[in-house]
Formats: structure tokens, sequence, C-alpha cells
């Protein structure tokens, strides 16, 4: 770590190049730090590039190195404890999780290394289909020797319908409620294709806050200010944080007039108040989940995202619209690549489970764990290999999905994702 080459959504110092997947918060921390960034270069798509800004106005530009999608880099890096020279070269493919979001495909003498972010290719996706034919063709016949993979929901009860269908699915919810205000949990970023969808399905302008608003304009949608507005009077329709749906906001919204709320995300979310307690009665979004509190704030369920959307809450709807790929997708991906090992890079997220618990099959690690000894005789390696979790049980069947409530209404994925890369005969950690 100390010595590393390469940084990936990792921003601590200490290596010689950074790459950033995507603008979400958590895989940007270190970026806001005191003084602003200076640690070296930063790779980034030219989308997240222009937001940057915005997000971490202490970000020196000279430093910035956008990458389009399907464009390559090469780095000639030098090894701090040995002098020597090491040339990588880096293939940027688009990961299809949110505006700007990137993988990273590391070939040369750190071997052959991808990085996926938090990415989805929905097989029925021809956008998907044409990032899958970037990336052979970057890997021109290789084979991934390590594979940092988006794991969030690496479980084999988590099959989530493609977005289209469940913009659909929310249009026809809101339909439904001709006389209901609407609001919509949505990120900082992303979801733009959604609220799209709503607006044109229904020909209705949607709200936004000011910052969100700004946001979409530097994407450069509605440049002609015709589908989005921060004035409440022209639309029903609105997207705030998502952090800000709670029940009890909605319940205070329904004082005023009839308000339904609508959280599209592939968590099963629970709702609280902002005292952070669940409301008594909280109903399902599925007839399948049965939940039990464990105390200090856990939740077990069994969830089932393919059936059809129903009332969460008296006021309120889960709908599965996942920017994350679902288990089959993720299947898929291993199939395709086949990689000589594969490393989660979401150390906790509300279903945690170690990518090869359910791919090793897909895997060549007992090759690539050969050729690791042999290169590192004497050396502790087990930072290359994902640690065993001790929770959970010990097959699929029997393993349960859990949900941990953190500070706010969303379910939030642990802050510490990215990997540091270092020298072709040093161990990789991954943080």
């Amino acid at each position: 770590m100390d010595e590393g080459l390469v940084s990936v959504d990792k921003f601590s110092g200490g290596s010689q190049a950074y790459f950033l997947t995507h603008l979400h918060q958590d895989h940007t921390r270190g970026l806001g730090a005191a003084g602003g960034w200076r640690h070296g270069p930063l790779y980034c798509s030219p989308v997240t590039a222009r937001l940057l800004p915005t997000r971490f106005p202490g970000v020196n530009a000279s430093l910035l190195r956008p990458l389009s999608a399907g464009a390559s880099t090469s780095l000639s890096l030098t090894s701090p404890s040995t002098g020597r020279s090491v040339s990588v070269v880096v293939t940027a493919i688009p990961a299809l999780h949110c505006p700007g979001s990137l993988m990273y495909l590391f070939s040369g003498d750190l071997g052959c290394m991808l990085y996926t972010g938090d990415f989805r290719w929905e097989l029925s996706c021809e956008r998907a289909r044409a990032a899958k034919k970037a990336l052979l063709d970057a890997l021109a016949g290789d084979t991934v020797d390590v594979l940092y993979l988006d794991n969030t929901y690496c479980h084999p009860s988590l099959n989530f319908p493609p977005r289209p269908v469940v913009a659909e699915q929310i249009v026809n919810i809101i339909r439904a409620h001709p006389d209901h205000e609407v609001i919509i949990g949505v990120d900082t970023l992303g979801k733009e294709d959604l609220l799209l969808h709503i607006s044109r399905a229904l020909q209705t302008k949607i709200w936004v806050w000011p910052q969100r608003l700004q946001t979409i304009h530097l994407l450069g949608i509605d440049d002609n200010h015709e589908i989005f507005t921060t004035q409440t009077s022209l639309t029903r329709v609105r997207a705030v944080p998502r952090y800000s749906l709670t029940i009890e906001s909605l319940d205070a919204l329904n004082t005023v007039c009839p308000t339904i709320g609508i959280m599209p995300s592939g968590i099963p979310w629970l709702w609280k108040n902002s005292e952070g307690k669940t409301k008594s009665g909280v109903k399902s979004p599925a007839k399948s989940i049965r939940c039990k509190g464990l105390g200090k704030g856990t939740i077990e369920m069994d969830y089932d995202p393919l059936s059809p959307p129903k009332l969460f809450e008296m006021y309120s709807y889960s709908l599965p619209y996942s920017e994350h790929a679902c288990f089959a997708e993720l299947e898929d991906f291993m199939q395709t690549l086949r990689p000589s090992t594969v490393i989660g890079i979401v150390s906790t997220s509300f279903c945690y489970v170690n990518p090869r618990y359910h791919f090793s099959h897909l895997c060549g690690d007992s090759q690539y764990s050969d050729k690791i000894s042999e290169k590192n005789k004497g050396k502790d390696n087990s930072a290359l290999m994902p640690k065993k979790r001790q929770n959970g049980s010990k097959s699929p069947k029997e393993r349960k999905i859990r949900v941990v409530y953190r500070s706010r209404v969303t379910v939030k994925r642990k802050e510490c994702c990215g990997a540091k890369i270092g020298k072709p005969d040093e161990p990789i950690s991954v943080a």
C-alpha cells in the first residue's frame, strides 16, 4: 500500500496516478480534503470532470485527465522501491451506472486487471451489449487476472427487472393517483433517464431542487428548460433527495394535500422517521417479505424484488429500479470474463456476499494462486484474497438478507471502497 502505483476510487495519497469511476459520494472519499486535491493526476470521464468543480471546488483542474469511454491511455510509472519503470495501459469502459461512470481495464507490467466500479449491464440493453463488445475488444483475448467486481447485489434472490420496465411501473402508479402530489426519492446524480421517462409519458414537468437542476444542465439535459423546474406551482411531481423521503415527511405532507412517495431502488427500503425508529405496522413491498426486529436496528427478511409494486406504507411505494447489476447480470458478466480471481469492491452492503462464494466455478483461482505463490515465496499474499465473512450462513439457501439501519433512511453501503494497485511482485490490497 505504501508503494502503490495506481489507486482507484481511493484518494488518500501515496500513489502516482488516481482513477475515479463516478461521482457518487461513497467513491470520492478524500477528494474533499482540506487544501484541495494535490496528490497527483486524476483520471475520470469528461462528464465527471465537468461536474467535479461543483462538488469539490478545491480540486486542481490542471491535474484532471479526462478519459472518454472506449479510449486508452498509457502510463509510465516508477517503482519507488526499485526505481524500475512500470508501463500500464488503461482503457475506459462504460459502466452504465450513472452519468459519467466508467470501468477501468489495466494491462501491461501489472498484469491484466479490471475494476468495474458500480455498474449495471442489463442483458436486454443495447448500450450494455456495446459496452461488453468494447471490453472484449480491449482484452483482445487476454484473461483478466484480477477482477474487482460490484458485488452490491451479489445474492441469487436479487434479480431485478430492467430499468425501463420499472420506469413504466412508476408511471402507472402516478397515473393511478391523479389527485395526489408525487414525491420521488433520488440521488444527487443518477436516475435522469427515469425522470425523463416520467416527464415524457405523463407530459408533465418535474420539480428538482436548485443544485440538482444545475447538475442536470451540466449534463446537457433540458437546455431549453422544458422538463425540469424549481417552481413547485408548475407540477405535482417532485424529485427530492432520497434521505428526505421518510414516513414522517409523507405524514406531514398529507396533512396539507394527498401525497404519495416513490423510492426507486434495488434495496428493499425500510422506512423510518427522523428519530431513526421504524414506523409501527410497516407493510412490505412484496407479499413474500417477512420482517422481524433483531435488536440494534437490524432487520432480516426474505425479499422478492420481482413481485409487482405494492404499497409499502400508507402513502409510499418502493420499486426495484436499480443502477447496480443484479445477480443474473453479475453471473453473465463472470461467465463472459472468467477471470483468474474476483474481489468484491463493496466490503459491506445490506446483503454482503463475497462474489467467489457464488462464482468460484467461473474463476481460475487455483492456477492464479499457484502463480502468485511461485512469484512471492515467503511473502504474505493474504491481502490479495477477500476476507471470509464470519456473519451469515454457509449455503446460499440458508443465507438471509440483512438490512442494517444507518443514520438516515438510506441503507448506505460502508464508505470504504476502492483499491490500490501495487508493484507487479507485491500483493494487491483492497481497502
